[in-house]
C-alpha cells in the first residue's frame, strides 16, 4: 500500500484521483495524449526552457505534480539534477520509462516527503494546483516553500476559472512565506493583466 493510499483522506478530494475514480482509463489516454502531441511537432517544453533560464548549469530542479515527466525530462536531459513527484503511479511508470536520467518518485505533494531539500527550483506546471484538493492547497505551498534552498524560487502555472481564483492562491501563497518576483499571463514571459487567463507565478522566500 502506497502512502497515498494510507492517507486517503487528505487526496479524497483530489481531481485527477476523482478522474481515475470515474475512468481507471483516464492515465492511459492521458499519457497517449501527449505522445500524440509530440509526435505531431508541437510544442510541449515552453514551461522547461523557462526554467532553465532562470537557473546555473547542473541546478536542483523539483518537477511537483510531474506527471510523464514532460517538464522535469527535459531538465534533465539539458544536465540538471532533477527529482520529480506524483500521485499517479501510471504517470510515474511513463517518466521512468521516458526519462531515465532524472529521479521520479509516487508521492502526494500536500505530504511531501523528500530526503533532501535546498532546490533551486520548484516547478509546479500543467494546471497541478487546480487539481490537488482545495484543502491542502496551503499545505501544497508550504511544501514547496520548505523545498527551497535559501535564493531558491518556486514557479507555478495554471488557468483560470478552474476553482482556484488568482487572488485566493497569491493570498495562500503569502500564508506559507512566499511573495512574487514575477507575475506573467503566460509561459513565454508574456505579462499578467486582468484579462489574463493563466498566471505563471515566479516565487521567492519572504525576507
Amino acid at each position: 500500500m502506497t502512502a497515498v493510499e494510507k492517507r486517503g483522506a487528505v487526496t479524497e478530494e483530489n481531481l485527477w484521483l476523482r478522474k481515475i475514480a470515474e475512468n481507471p482509463d483516464h492515465s492511459a489516454w492521458y499519457i497517449q495524449r501527449f505522445r500524440d502531441l509530440a509526435e505531431r511537432g508541437v510544442d510541449l517544453h515552453g514551461e522547461a526552457r523557462l526554467i532553465d533560464a532562470m537557473v546555473p548549469r547542473a541546478a536542483r530542479i523539483l518537477d511537483a505534480g510531474c506527471g510523464t515527466g514532460r517538464v522535469g525530462g527535459y531538465l534533465a536531459g539539458v544536465g540538471h539534477q532533477v527529482t520529480g513527484v506524483d500521485l499517479d503511479p501510471t504517470l510515474i511508470a511513463e517518466a521512468k520509462a521516458q526519462y531515465p536520467d532524472a529521479i521520479w518518485t509516487v508521492g502526494d505533494l500536500a505530504l511531501l516527503e523528500l530526503p533532501a531539500s535546498g532546490f533551486d527550483v520548484v516547478v509546479c506546471a500543467g494546471n497541478v494546483m487546480t487539481f490537488v484538493a482545495p484543502s491542502t492547497r496551503v499545505a501544497v505551498l508550504r511544501g514547496f516553500a520548505a523545498q527551497l534552498a535559501p535564493d531558491g524560487r518556486a514557479v507555478v502555472g495554471f488557468g483560470a476559472d478552474r476553482g482556484y481564483p488568482f487572488e485566493d492562491f497569491l493570498t495562500d501563497v503569502a500564508e506559507v512565506g512566499l511573495t512574487p518576483d514575477l507575475l506573467l499571463g503566460t509561459w513565454d514571459l508574456r505579462p499578467l493583466t486582468p484579462e489574463s487567463d493563466f498566471l505563471v507565478a515566479v516565487l521567492r522566500r519572504r525576507g
